[in-house]
Order: C-alpha cells, then structure tokens, then sequence
C-alpha cells in the first residue's frame, strides 16, 4: 500500500543523522518560492493568516530558498514537520529498515514540493495547499499543481508494487490530488471519539491517529483493506465500512482515550 499524510505548520530543525534525497518537483518549489518572495509583508500575512513575527520569518525563508540547498539548511521531510500527525507517527522511534520500507511507501502532500518522499530533504517553509498564490498556472495552489500530484503518486504506488492508496491526509491536501489523473483505489480511514453515545470527529485526536494509522502501515507492512481493520492504536476499533470500502470506519470510547494517553 501507498500512504499519504499532510505536511505540519510547524517543523523540528533537529539535525538528523540520515542520508537524504532530492525531492522530485524542486524547479516547481523554487518557481513557487520566487512568486512567494515577490509578496509585500501585508500580502504575505492576508495570504497565509500570518502574524506580523511570521510574516516576517517566512518572508525571510522565501527570500533564502535556494534551488539547489546545501545539506546545512535542509532536513529529512519526515523529521521536520512537528504537528499533531506527525506526533501520532512518531518517526524518531522508527529503526533503520521501517525508514527504508517508509521511503517506498509514504508520502508527505505539500503546498510546496507537491509531494514529498520521507527522506526527502527540504527546506523551511511554510505554504499551506490552501493557499491563494497567483501564478501563471492560474489564482491557487490546487491549479499550479493541476495533476502533477497523482500522477506522482500513481508512479510511487506502481513503484511499490501496489494499486491502493490510502488516504490519511486531510480534505485541504487531498483535494491537491486530481482523482481524474489518480489510476489508484482510495481507501480513508475516519477516526470518531464517543462521549455519552454520541460520535464526533475531533482535530487533534483525528490528526494524531491519521498518523498513527500510517506508522502502523509500515510497521505491520500492511497490503489490503482487512489489514487496516486490524488497526488498534490509542484504543480505537474498526466500527464499518462505507461506499464499498473507500471510508473505514474507526471510534474509541472515552474510557479508551483515558488509557491510551
């Protein structure tokens, strides 16, 4: 199986001992950047939501991209992002081989280097997918990378040997991937917290058990959909399958969450 996460807002620059790779659309990130440095600061900010501190921070990022960065500025993609899913997968605890079989079949979405390999290295930066940045390929992010994404994923999952991704990444990225382009089979784990009878999706907790799901991917070297079902971390439990096995359904009681924390 393929797997896809999101990128974090907010990153780990811990030097990290690990060889790492070229990601595969640098000319596209570096085309990205300079219209990125183009932007006044006030533009910067109603673009991404910024305040003045990090307008300014990745302001200064963009102006220092670099097309070809020297090893001292960049890090392993899967080691720099620091939010909640990344949490949830826990790279640092991942052995020699996990990362090798992680390499081949898990990949970051990003605003952007369109998709990233786990040992990619990259840069600092922050460009959500979400982001209305102009450039000649048209007014977002969704219309510069237009089919770029799937058809790099279709190319990954023909690579590794399988026709099923699963999608473990959020609306906002996702929709980054043109499912036109996509040759593959879509599987979407859902994770539900149940207070008092009653379930709900809630951010954190959903974020932290996409990557959990996807760490588990590796680890367990699951190839089919009953293989996710099995998924039991932080106390959640396959509950159903929806639209023919495209959504799987997990939830954990509250009591549940208690014990796993």
């Amino acid at each position: 199986m393929l797997v896809v996460v999101s990128p974090a807002k907010r990153l780990d620059w811990t030097d990290r001992p690990f060889a790492m790779t070229e990601p595969q659309f640098t000319a596209e990130a570096d085309r990205l950047a300079g219209h990125a440095r183009q932007l006044t600061l006030d533009r910067l900010k109603s673009l991404m939501g910024l305040s003045d501190n990090l307008a300014r921070l990745n302001r200064d990022r963009f102006r220092s991209f670099s097309k070809m960065p020297t090893a001292d500025v960049t890090r392993p993609a899967l080691f720099a992002f620091a939010g909640d899913t990344y949490l949830g997968f826990d790279a640092p605890s991942m052995d020699d081989d996990a990362r090798a079989r992680s390499q081949s079949h898990l990949r970051i979405l990003s605003g952007l280097y369109g998709v990233l390999r786990p040992m990619d290295a990259i840069q600092a930066y922050r460009l959500e997918m979400g982001s209305r940045l102009k450039t000649r390929r048209g007014n977002n992010l969704y219309d510069f990378w237009g089919d770029d994404i799937a058809k790099a994923l279709n190319a990954a999952a023909e690579e590794a040997g399988t026709d099923t991704l699963v999608n473990c990444a959020s609306q906002e990225y996702f929709g980054a991937v043109s499912r036109r382009a996509l040759r593959l089979r879509v599987i979407t784990p859902v994770f539900f917290e149940v207070k008092n009878g009653t379930p709900s999706i809630v951010s954190f907790f959903a974020k932290k058990a996409r990557g959990a799901m996807a760490r588990f991917i590796i680890d367990q070297r699951v190839t089919s959909e009953e293989g996710l079902r099995d998924f039991d971390l932080g106390g959640y439990r396959f509950v159903a399958a929806e639209d023919d096995g495209a959504r799987l359904i997990f939830s954990r009681n509250a009591e549940a969450a208690r014990r796993a924390a």
